[in-house]
């Protein structure tokens, strides 16, 4: 069953005791491309995978993903979703030559080529263990097993916990790089919002498990801003700001990192007796950690 979208939920909620971990989400991703999606602990996206991907059964609501309802995904369904999460998890006991080969038999629609590309990022050796790679080698070899399966949703969960910088980049670029992203769409979970920055085209904020918000990166971003601004007292209550995501005081300064505001916002901090006043952009970072803190503390807040 073809759709136009590779997840699909409707009031999706899952409660692990008195703990509500997906609140009444309604999500839908289309097909195509890379979409992150980010949120603080506990924000419900590891449940959400496991959920899509079958792993749990849903409290209440709906989940499907490719068409097809999580909770009856056969083995057909499982071979077009690949998946790497966090743990890299493989049988250390075996040979990268015998992992690969075990996977091209499971998978009819192997592409060596896919496979080829990626692991060439890498300096792994067929005949060697599993267990002698590093985090970093394994984390490449997972991914490169993931696209030569041909998947038309590739789901990276947090991929990069615990790299380094230079594993980090290895797997950022044999992503970006591989021609095999281009024939699936990707779901990409992280906390590195650099990452986010560099490969995602489309961004998904969770809070409490519900969605608040989702759009481009950039375009995210260009409703946040910074206004510096020197007032000789106090300032304005934080309850008059509009748009307030965070206020600080620095230096004797005033920061308001603001959410939708224009030329209009000068004036107010003029009004509230500002000497000089400064606007800045800021980075996708600033503005995804803003948010998230300011709804983390009012949770009946949402940005649509």
């Amino acid at each position: 069953m073809t759709t136009d979208h590779v997840i699909e939920t409707v009031a999706l909620s899952k409660r692990y005791g008195n703990k509500l971990a997906l609140d009444h989400l309604d999500l839908c991703i289309p097909r195509g491309r890379i979409h992150a999606i980010v949120g603080a602990n506990g924000a419900g996206k590891s449940t959400l995978f496991r959920v899509l991907l079958g792993f749990l059964p849903p409290t209440s609501g709906s989940a499907r993903i490719l068409g097809r309802d999580s909770r009856t995904l056969g083995p057909g369904d499982r071979a077009r979703i690949g998946f790497v999460n966090e743990e890299h998890t493989l049988p250390g006991w075996m040979r990268v030559s015998q992992v690969a080969a075990m996977q091209q038999r499971q998978y009819p629609r192997w592409n060596q080529q896919a496979y080829d590309d990626v692991i060439g990022h890498y300096n792994v050796e067929p005949q060697q263990k599993i267990a002698q790679l590093s985090r970093g080698e394994r984390a490449g070899f997972n991914l490169a097993l993931a696209l030569a399966q041909s998947p038309e949703l590739l789901v990276l969960d947090e991929p990069t916990l615990g790299l380094d910088v230079v594993a980090k980049r290895a797997f950022l670029e044999s992503l970006m790089y591989s021609n095999a992203t281009e024939q699936c769409t990707v779901v990409y979970c992280s906390h590195q919002m650099e990452e986010i920055e560099r490969v995602a085209d489309n961004l998904v904020i969770l809070e409490r498990g519900r969605l608040m918000h989702m759009s481009a990166p950039e375009d995210f971003t260009a409703r946040v801003s910074l206004w510096i601004a020197d007032i000789p007292f106090k300032g304005p209550d934080r309850n008059t700001v509009p748009g307030l995501l965070e206020a600080q005081r620095i230096d004797g300064l005033h920061h308001y990192l603001v959410l939708d505001q224009d030329a209009g916002f000068e004036a107010f901090l003029r009004a509230a007796g500002a000497r000089s006043v400064q606007s800045m952009p800021v980075s996708l970072d600033r503005a995804v950690n803003g948010f998230l803190a300011k709804n983390h503390a009012a949770p009946t807040e949402r940005l649509q």
